[in-house]
């Protein structure tokens, strides 16, 4: 703790993000039951459009991330295998990259084999109204479309944890 002290405020920072990722990196918090669950819409790569209303019934993971972002591709594996191992008619596993073009995106998803999809948030907008100001950022939202979890930072969505946090939405 006393070298951490030491260290000043952006060395810290640098420190959290180059650690291992197999140390804990993230924080996970309930969403504040008071507070409505935005209504939200973004265009996928792919040219589709997904509205929260049409994804009401199924257990919702929505990551934001961007293609700068470290710990972001470092988790964005993890999570196209959370993708490919839950039905996708009970679970919805979203990649919401955040200000950055499409064409930029595109060429990421490709390069690295992102399967699920890839939406798109390019003024920064849906990212906005759920409060996202660190990448990653991953909300879980339930059957009726409510948000319960806000994840902070890289998540190994292989772990049991995770996948304990999916099945719970879904038992709901």
């Amino acid at each position: 703790m006393a070298r951490l002290a030491r260290l000043g405020a952006q060395s810290w920072l640098s420190w959290c993000l180059l650690a291992p990722t197999a140390w804990a990196q993230f924080e996970r918090s309930a969403w504040p039951p008071a507070q409505a669950t935005p209504v939200w819409q973004a265009a996928d790569t792919q040219g589709g459009n997904w509205r929260s209303e049409a994804l009401q019934g199924r257990v919702v993971v929505l990551n934001f991330w961007a293609t700068w972002c470290a710990p972001c591709k470092e988790e964005l594996p993890t999570l196209q295998t959370l993708s490919d191992f839950v039905d996708p008619q009970q679970v919805a596993v979203l990649a919401l990259n955040v200000k950055e073009p499409a064409a930029r995106v595109q060429r990421y998803a490709q390069s690295t084999g992102l399967g699920m999809p890839v939406l798109l948030d390019p003024r920064g907008d849906v990212a906005q109204m759920f409060g996202v100001k660190v990448f990653p950022t991953t909300l879980l939202l339930d059957r009726q479309g409510r948000a319960r979890w806000r994840i902070v930072g890289e998540v190994d969505w292989r772990s049991a944890p995770a996948q304990q946090w999916v099945q719970e939405l879904m038992s709901r």
